[in-house]
Protein backbone atom coordinates (compact mmCIF):
# COMPACT_ATOMS: atom_id res chain seq x y z
CA UNK A 1 0.00 0.00 0.00
CA UNK A 2 2.93 2.21 0.92
CA UNK A 3 4.58 2.39 -2.65
CA UNK A 4 0.89 2.47 -4.00
CA UNK A 5 0.52 5.54 -2.23
CA UNK A 6 3.87 6.90 -3.02
CA UNK A 7 3.01 6.53 -6.87
CA UNK A 8 -0.24 7.99 -6.76
CA UNK A 9 1.80 11.32 -4.95
CA UNK A 10 4.36 10.53 -8.56
CA UNK A 11 1.46 10.81 -11.13
CA UNK A 12 0.41 13.61 -9.34
CA UNK A 13 3.43 15.92 -9.71
CA UNK A 14 4.67 14.62 -5.82
CA UNK A 15 1.93 17.02 -4.34
CA UNK A 16 -1.49 16.44 -2.90
CA UNK A 17 -4.37 18.05 -0.82
CA UNK A 18 -5.52 15.75 1.64
CA UNK A 19 -8.79 15.35 -0.27
CA UNK A 20 -7.11 14.36 -3.24
CA UNK A 21 -5.67 11.90 -1.46
CA UNK A 22 -8.55 10.72 -0.46
CA UNK A 23 -9.96 10.38 -3.36
CA UNK A 24 -6.80 8.31 -4.89
CA UNK A 25 -7.29 5.94 -2.04
CA UNK A 26 -4.99 6.97 0.72
CA UNK A 27 -6.33 6.73 4.00
CA UNK A 28 -5.33 9.23 6.62
CA UNK A 29 -3.86 6.83 8.34
CA UNK A 30 -1.47 6.20 5.79
CA UNK A 31 -1.03 9.89 5.02
CA UNK A 32 0.32 10.27 8.57
CA UNK A 33 2.59 7.03 8.38
CA UNK A 34 4.21 8.31 5.17
CA UNK A 35 4.61 11.54 7.10
CA UNK A 36 5.70 10.07 10.01
CA UNK A 37 8.23 7.72 7.87
CA UNK A 38 9.61 10.70 6.33
CA UNK A 39 8.47 9.64 2.87
CA UNK A 40 6.08 13.36 2.57
CA UNK A 41 5.98 16.40 4.19
CA UNK A 42 2.94 18.63 5.53
CA UNK A 43 3.77 21.90 3.53
CA UNK A 44 0.77 23.66 5.16
CA UNK A 45 -2.74 22.11 6.85
CA UNK A 46 -3.87 19.40 4.16
CA UNK A 47 -1.05 20.06 2.12
CA UNK A 48 1.59 17.09 1.14
CA UNK A 49 4.38 16.57 -0.98
CA UNK A 50 7.00 13.92 -1.56
CA UNK A 51 9.99 15.03 0.50
CA UNK A 52 12.41 13.52 -2.62
CA UNK A 53 11.30 16.70 -4.79
CA UNK A 54 13.95 19.10 -5.61
CA UNK A 55 13.26 22.09 -3.06
CA UNK A 56 10.37 24.69 -3.76
CA UNK A 57 11.66 27.44 -6.13
CA UNK A 58 8.43 29.82 -4.26
CA UNK A 59 6.59 27.59 -1.24
CA UNK A 60 4.50 30.34 -1.15
CA UNK A 61 2.50 30.51 -4.51
CA UNK A 62 2.29 27.47 -4.49
CA UNK A 63 0.95 26.47 -1.36
CA UNK A 64 -1.55 29.35 -2.02
CA UNK A 65 -2.44 27.34 -5.25
CA UNK A 66 -3.08 24.09 -4.00
CA UNK A 67 -5.33 25.07 -0.90
CA UNK A 68 -7.02 28.01 -2.74
CA UNK A 69 -7.64 27.12 -6.85
CA UNK A 70 -9.86 29.40 -7.54
CA UNK A 71 -8.05 32.18 -5.95
CA UNK A 72 -6.01 34.49 -8.48
CA UNK A 73 -2.05 35.82 -7.34
CA UNK A 74 -2.94 39.49 -7.70
CA UNK A 75 -0.95 43.18 -6.79
CA UNK A 76 2.59 42.91 -5.01
CA UNK A 77 2.82 39.32 -5.33
CA UNK A 78 1.76 39.39 -8.88
CA UNK A 79 4.37 42.61 -9.44
CA UNK A 80 6.89 40.32 -7.32
CA UNK A 81 6.49 37.48 -9.54
CA UNK A 82 6.88 39.69 -12.87
CA UNK A 83 9.58 41.05 -11.17
CA UNK A 84 8.25 44.92 -11.66
CA UNK A 85 8.92 45.76 -8.10
CA UNK A 86 11.32 46.21 -5.20
CA UNK A 87 8.77 45.12 -2.96
CA UNK A 88 9.03 42.14 -0.67
CA UNK A 89 5.76 41.01 -0.15
CA UNK A 90 4.78 40.54 3.75
CA UNK A 91 1.50 38.55 2.78
CA UNK A 92 0.02 36.25 -0.80
CA UNK A 93 -2.37 38.71 -1.74
CA UNK A 94 -5.11 37.16 -3.83
CA UNK A 95 -8.15 38.15 -5.67
CA UNK A 96 -11.63 36.42 -5.16
CA UNK A 97 -14.79 36.99 -6.64
CA UNK A 98 -16.72 39.20 -4.86
CA UNK A 99 -19.35 36.67 -3.99
CA UNK A 100 -16.91 34.07 -2.58
CA UNK A 101 -15.40 33.02 0.35
CA UNK A 102 -12.35 34.85 1.45
CA UNK A 103 -9.15 32.27 1.71
CA UNK A 104 -7.52 32.05 4.85
CA UNK A 105 -4.10 30.61 5.78
CA UNK A 106 -1.97 30.54 9.05
CA UNK A 107 0.79 30.15 6.72
CA UNK A 108 1.59 31.57 4.55
CA UNK A 109 -0.67 34.53 5.50
CA UNK A 110 -2.82 35.72 2.46
CA UNK A 111 -4.10 39.21 1.89
CA UNK A 112 -8.07 38.88 0.04
CA UNK A 113 -9.28 41.43 -2.16
CA UNK A 114 -12.93 41.24 -4.18
CA UNK A 115 -12.75 41.83 -7.34
CA UNK A 116 -16.14 42.26 -9.93
CA UNK A 117 -16.46 39.27 -11.76
CA UNK A 118 -15.60 40.88 -14.99
CA UNK A 119 -12.36 42.01 -13.47
CA UNK A 120 -11.62 38.73 -11.48
CA UNK A 121 -11.88 36.78 -14.69
CA UNK A 122 -9.37 39.56 -17.10
CA UNK A 123 -5.72 38.77 -17.55
CA UNK A 124 -5.44 35.49 -15.60
CA UNK A 125 -2.23 33.53 -16.62
CA UNK A 126 -1.67 30.17 -15.40
CA UNK A 127 1.69 28.88 -14.41
CA UNK A 128 3.61 26.20 -13.89
CA UNK A 129 5.54 26.32 -10.38
CA UNK A 130 7.18 23.29 -8.70
CA UNK A 131 4.67 21.14 -10.24
CA UNK A 132 1.86 23.37 -9.57
CA UNK A 133 -0.91 25.19 -11.53
CA UNK A 134 -0.92 28.57 -10.18
CA UNK A 135 -3.34 31.38 -11.18
CA UNK A 136 -1.43 34.82 -11.71
CA UNK A 137 -2.23 38.24 -13.38
CA UNK A 138 -0.84 39.03 -16.64
CA UNK A 139 1.91 41.79 -15.83
CA UNK A 140 -0.39 44.05 -17.77
CA UNK A 141 -3.61 43.29 -15.66
CA UNK A 142 -1.33 43.41 -12.55
CA UNK A 143 -0.42 47.36 -12.97
CA UNK A 144 -3.93 48.09 -14.30
CA UNK A 145 -5.00 46.58 -10.82
CA UNK A 146 -2.68 48.03 -8.90
CA UNK A 147 -3.86 51.71 -9.97
CA UNK A 148 -7.12 50.50 -9.10
CA UNK A 149 -5.89 49.67 -5.07
CA UNK A 150 -3.66 52.66 -5.31
CA UNK A 151 -5.04 53.94 -1.74
CA UNK A 152 -4.28 50.84 -0.45
CA UNK A 153 -0.62 49.92 -1.57
CA UNK A 154 0.52 53.09 -2.01
CA UNK A 155 1.34 55.58 -5.36
CA UNK A 156 4.80 55.09 -5.62
CA UNK A 157 4.42 51.07 -5.47
CA UNK A 158 2.32 52.08 -8.55
CA UNK A 159 4.69 54.38 -10.38
CA UNK A 160 7.46 52.08 -9.82
CA UNK A 161 5.62 49.24 -11.20
CA UNK A 162 4.65 50.97 -14.34
CA UNK A 163 8.29 52.25 -14.65
CA UNK A 164 9.93 48.52 -14.35
CA UNK A 165 7.10 47.41 -16.36
CA UNK A 166 7.85 49.81 -19.43
CA UNK A 167 12.15 48.93 -19.19
CA UNK A 168 11.40 44.90 -18.14
CA UNK A 169 8.63 43.68 -20.14
CA UNK A 170 7.74 44.36 -23.72
CA UNK A 171 5.89 47.40 -22.86
CA UNK A 172 2.29 46.83 -24.81
CA UNK A 173 -0.23 50.17 -24.15
CA UNK A 174 -3.28 48.61 -25.84
CA UNK A 175 -3.13 45.73 -23.65
CA UNK A 176 -2.69 48.09 -20.63
CA UNK A 177 -5.61 50.23 -21.61
CA UNK A 178 -7.87 47.23 -22.15
CA UNK A 179 -7.51 46.33 -18.55
CA UNK A 180 -7.91 50.13 -17.59
CA UNK A 181 -10.84 50.05 -18.88
CA UNK A 182 -12.03 46.38 -17.60
CA UNK A 183 -10.97 48.13 -13.62
CA UNK A 184 -12.54 51.32 -13.79
CA UNK A 185 -9.14 53.39 -14.16
CA UNK A 186 -8.47 54.43 -17.70
CA UNK A 187 -9.05 58.23 -16.90
CA UNK A 188 -6.85 57.77 -13.54
CA UNK A 189 -3.95 55.83 -15.59
CA UNK A 190 -3.88 57.72 -19.13
CA UNK A 191 -1.68 60.67 -17.74
CA UNK A 192 0.53 58.17 -16.46
CA UNK A 193 0.72 56.49 -19.50
CA UNK A 194 1.06 59.51 -22.25
CA UNK A 195 4.04 60.45 -19.37
CA UNK A 196 5.61 57.56 -19.52
CA UNK A 197 5.36 57.15 -23.49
Amino acid sequence: MKKHAIEIFRNNGGQLRMSEAIAHGITRYMLYSLRDKGIIEQVSRGVYRLVELPPMSNPDLVTVGLRFPNAVICLISALSYHNITTQIPHAVSVAVKRDSRVPSLDYPPVQAHRFSNTAYIAGIDHHEIDGVTVKIYNPEKTVADCFKFRNKIGMEVVLEALKLYRSRQQFNLEKILTYAKICRVKNIMTPYLEASI
